[in-house]
């Protein structure tokens, strides 16, 4: 049985369903057990546990032959991160008292970063997490590329979308969350020995010109894209509620900078199945 915490988004979602498909028995791991309703009536375990209550995740982990970790993401954290290390705490403690064959932890590119920044939170759950006892594998796949849902209107009825990630024509580690969840399943069947990283990317890396270009080929009109200028960041972070508008920034400037990269050679990346147009198109089905 593999426990899956995180299966009611993209991720954990492609996880179970590759689970599924192959004949693996799945555990749910939610705060809100109506939320797995589907996935009880697919025939899956649900148990209820709070990811930052080490006591409710370790029942939720116990007997499991591995153990997929998704780690809520924290888009406005305090400094220093106190709303993941709460987090990264409970489930170091849970792992470490339940004893599963193995952890897959989604991570994320760039963990390696010594700059902190809004990924950090992975670096520091990576961390925490190589010095327990079972296989423990860190997946750290590229930018999603389905955080282009936020350019879907603009792209849409003013032809005109805005790029945070510049210059314009830099290619990124762009990856589908349905491969990111697909290779995590597919890990987690896999045996292996101590602590590994493993880095994945689409078929292709990705511009945000080619953003633009996808768009332009789906709706069937022109679309441009424009830089944010980064003098303008904060104020406009702030604009939308922000409290804290420096980690996203400086994670933006590692993106833009470089050094938030793949660690590994070229030739170990995994790449993914799924591209920019598939994503872009489901992404404006979603839409309406």
């Amino acid at each position: 049985m593999y426990a899956i915490t995180g299966i009611t988004g993209k991720v954990g979602g492609a996880v179970a369903r590759t689970l599924f498909a192959a004949g693996q028995p799945v555990r749910a791991v939610v705060r809100d057990a109506d939320r797995a309703r589907s996935w009880a009536q697919r025939g899956c375990e649900v148990v209820t546990a709070k990811m930052d209550d080490a006591t409710s995740l370790a029942a939720a982990f116990e007997g499991a032959q591995g153990v997929f970790i998704l780690p809520p993401p924290e888009f406005d954290p305090a400094p220093g991160f106190p709303e993941a290390r709460a987090v990264i705490d409970a489930v170091h403690a849970a792992l470490r008292s339940a004893r599963p064959g193995k952890v897959v932890c989604l991570s994320t590119i760039g963990a390696q970063a010594t700059e902190t920044n809004l990924l950090t939170q992975r670096t520091l759950m990576e961390q925490a997490l190589r010095d327990l006892p079972m296989p423990v594998t860190f997946l750290r796949p590229g930018w999603f590329m389905e955080n282009a849902a936020w350019d879907v209107a603009a792209a849409r009825d003013q032809g005109l979308i805005s790029s945070f990630l510049q210059p314009l024509d830099k290619a990124v580690p762009m990856v589908a969350t349905a491969d990111v969840g697909r290779v995590a399943a597919e890990l987690l069947r896999q045996s292996w020995s101590g602590t590994r990283v493993v880095e994945l990317e689409g078929p292709s890396r990705v511009t945000p010109l080619d953003i633009a270009a996808a768009f332009a080929e789906i709706f069937g009109h022109a679309v441009l894209t424009e830089v944010v200028g980064r003098d303008t960041w904060d104020a406009l972070f702030r604009s939308q509620g922000m409290q804290q508008p420096l980690p996203r920034m400086r994670m933006l400037d590692g993106f833009n900078e470089g050094w938030i990269a793949f660690e590994g050679k070229q030739a170990d990346i995994v790449k993914g199945e799924v591209d920019l147009e598939t994503v872009l198109r489901e992404l404006v089905s979603q839409a309406g």
